[in-house]
């Protein structure tokens, strides 16, 4: 956590990843989180490790739940009940954002939709996560990110390389966590408009132009080029053979991605250990290696074959170009770079269970985020209302009614 959004106060009333991850960005910058829960059911994603859907069940911990809610503070609150809604105008009162991924039908029968909140802080942020947008006939259906992200914004076919006919199955949360960062921009674009003018606005994300954007490239190639589908290449390579993945002796792959292919053949050739190859007329420059691909790439995976990927990486310490050990995502916590950048943080919860956590991508003043656990469901209930201005005796009897936890 660091002080760049220190007084910031968020109210969050959301569940699952995708807009839960935008609080969990904000609360790494600093912002106070307030993560507005059912007082019985709490976040659904809480039961998932307790039913054992999750990999590891109860006893990895709800790794699923630190993942967007991190650096929270949780109040159980029922906002269904006319006193919840009372509690909740209060803390709304006190907030400078309101984050929901409620969908319409929901937010109208809660009575949180844009008008109710304004009626209790006219100058509130109020921020929206979406399956399909704002607007058009399913901006009222559900959605997760497998099906608004991965499938029908393309990216489960766009991904797929040219040997594979399926489309590409979805990692855990991998188009959430992307929608969130989207969020956590869009709100703090937001908040510094308000600062200058006063103005506060209404922000709309949804997850499937959250993967349009991330495929608008290939978007706007098939529209230029008038295509029915995109262009794909075996092992990620296109014409040029300095870019794509190459296997090693151990069943590793490094990764080539030399787009300036003339200015890096020579110096690659003789990391290589070919420095035949740079003369080759076969391979003289990126029009004939082109052409001759084929032969290239068979070249190119013969030596790469012969070394493990840790020899490679030893090998390839002083190469100029640009390349990367294709690592898995347990390797991450011991790259270098991740170490000295303080990528990864590891805390605890409250029942021992230890984490790796990623800090959201923007660091300040070259300062790695130091994190917090999530809360646990309604850990932060009493402090918060206490804070409000709530005496212990409403407390209890809020607590003996049901609306808090």
């Amino acid at each position: 956590m660091t002080d760049t959004m220190r007084g910031i106060r968020v109210i969050e009333v959301a569940s699952w990843t995708f807009v839960p991850a935008a609080g969990a960005v904000l609360a790494d910058w600093g912002a106070d989180v307030i993560k507005i829960e059912h007082p019985v059911t709490g976040d659904p994603q809480r039961g998932l490790a307790a039913l054992g859907v999750m990999p590891g069940g109860a006893s990895a911990g709800d790794f699923m739940m630190q993942v967007p809610n991190r650096g929270k503070r949780s109040v159980g609150l029922d906002l269904a009940s006319e006193p919840g809604r009372e509690i909740l105008r209060r803390l709304v009162a006190s907030a400078d954002v309101f984050l929901t991924n409620m969908l319409p039908s929901v937010r109208t029968r809660l009575r949180i939709d844009v008008d109710d909140i304004r009626a209790d802080n006219p100058a509130i942020v109020y921020v929206r996560g979406h399956g399909q947008g704002a607007h058009g006939p399913e901006a009222d259906r559900p959605a997760f990110d497998g099906t608004a992200y991965w499938a029908r914004a393309g990216m489960a076919d766009t991904l797929r390389p040219a040997e594979l006919t399926d489309p590409l199955g979805a990692r855990p949360a991998i188009g959430d966590v992307m929608g969130g960062l989207a969020i956590a921009g869009g709100i703090a674009a937001a908040l510094f408009e308000r600062e200058r003018t006063g103005v506060a606005r209404v922000v709309d994300i949804s997850l499937l132009n959250t993967g349009m954007w991330q495929l608008q490239a290939d978007i706007a190639m098939t529209g230029a080029l008038g295509t029915d589908d995109v262009i794909r290449f075996a092992g990620g390579r296109g014409g040029n053979p300095l870019v794509g993945n190459y296997p090693t002796r151990d069943g590793r792959f490094v990764f080539l991605n030399m787009m300036q292919a003339d200015r890096f053949w020579p110096d690659l050739c003789t990391h290589l250990g070919r420095p035949d190859l740079i003369d080759d007329p076969r391979f003289a420059n990126a029009a004939v290696r082109a052409e001759h691909g084929e032969a290239c790439v068979a070249e190119l995976s013969a030596v790469f074959a012969s070394r493990t990927l840790d020899e490679w990486r030893a090998t390839f310490a002083t190469l100029a170009g640009a390349w990367a050990p294709v690592q898995r995502a347990p390797e991450l916590r011991r790259d270098p770079q991740v170490v000295a950048n303080g990528y990864v943080q590891v805390v605890t919860d409250q029942a021992g269970h230890s984490f790796d956590l990623v800090g959201a991508p923007a660091q300040f003043d070259g300062q790695a985020h130091s994190l917090r656990p999530a809360p646990e469901h309604g850990e932060h209930t009493d402090e918060v209302l206490l804070d409000l201005g709530y005496t212990w005796d409403e407390l209890v009897e809020h607590k003996v009614a049901g609306t808090i936890t």
